[in-house]
């Protein structure tokens, strides 16, 4: 892999989230050295801080349907506004999360700067969930499980229009590879929109290698800039126990590190964040180790 501009951008959100601890994952995935392995490799880094967010203590919950939502469409700004500025500078710009309402704000930047520059936007999503539901299909109105529909348009307009009016993203523009705990709006909504999915029965079946082969192979032949949203919840809780929702059943520790070395083989990957890290939940920052092996993979590390 080339080396590469690299700035990263921490987003200590738990807002969108049912559960407290992940606003400290940007923290835990510094502690575990994600800047100095990509380094090491030799890119450049630029640690650009935290973007400043308000804990719930301080905010107010004015609709059930879409927990704090003020707050999470203000910092969402900011992290789209962000994006779109690294993308403007010629840098890869990876965001370490925090909740999975980020991707709301990254997708949006990255939106905006491909609209401008003539490029079309995909996304690879590696998730145990869909994060495709709406106001109305939400089991929790907690906003981490709305990113992708917010993307692609459905949603309150406070959440789509950030960073430019409407949809972010098209349905043939995104694949799922990871899904395991998925809600009955959710399902419904992958099949009318004709959403490429890769669930673990399709992991299981048919085998890690030839899906994301298949994936990137079909994604890079449409879209100019490649953009993954990486939750860790996505892998086996057995191996990621600090993750905000865990599921069993997920990626083992080789798949997805082979996730991450395919994707550095792949001209087209351009934007990355890692997303739910809860050293709450962890055991000796065991998950945020990962993630940043995981960064380093994406980046072009290899055993030989």
């Amino acid at each position: 892999m080339d080396k590469k501009l690299i700035s990263i951008i921490g987003f200590p959100m738990d807002l969108g989230a049912g559960r407290r601890g992940v606003d400290m994952g940007p923290s835990a995935l510094r502690i575990a050295r994600t800047a100095e392995q990509l380094e090491e490799l030799g890119h450049e880094v630029e640690d650009e801080g935290d973007i400043s967010i308000a804990g719930p203590e301080s905010e107010k919950v004015p609709d059930p349907h879409y927990r704090y939502m003020p707050e999470i469409a203000r910092a969402c700004s900011k992290l789209a506004s962000w994006f779109n500025h690294a993308m403007d500078e010629g840098r890869f710009p990876i965001a370490l999360g925090g909740d999975h309402s980020m991707a709301i704000g990254s997708i949006a930047g990255l939106a905006q700067h491909c609209a401008r520059t003539g490029k079309r936007l995909g996304v690879l999503w590696v998730d145990a969930h869909a994060d495709l539901n709406t106001p109305e299909t939400t089991p929790s109105g907690n906003i981490h499980g709305m990113p992708m529909a917010v993307s692609l348009g459905r949603g309150p307009a406070e959440l789509v229009n950030i960073g430019m009016p409407g949809a972010k993203l098209r349905p043939e523009d995104v694949s799922y590879i990871g899904l395991r705990s998925v809600d009955p709006g959710e399902a419904r909504a992958i099949h009318e929109l004709k959403i490429e999915h890769y669930a673990m029965p399709e992991v299981d079946r048919q085998g890690l290698p030839a899906i994301i082969d298949r994936v990137l192979a079909r994604l890079s032949s449409q879209v100019d800039h490649l953009h993954v949203s990486f939750d860790m919840d996505a892998i086996d809780p057995r191996i990621a126990p600090g993750v905000g929702t865990p599921v069993f059943g997920g990626l083992t520790y080789r798949e997805a590190h082979l996730v991450m070395e395919t994707l550095a083989q792949c001209e087209k990957f351009a934007s990355l964040e890692i997303v739910e890290v809860n050293p709450v939940l962890d055991s000796v920052n065991r998950t945020a180790k990962l993630g940043a092996e995981l960064v380093a993979s994406a980046l072009g590390r290899r055993i030989l």
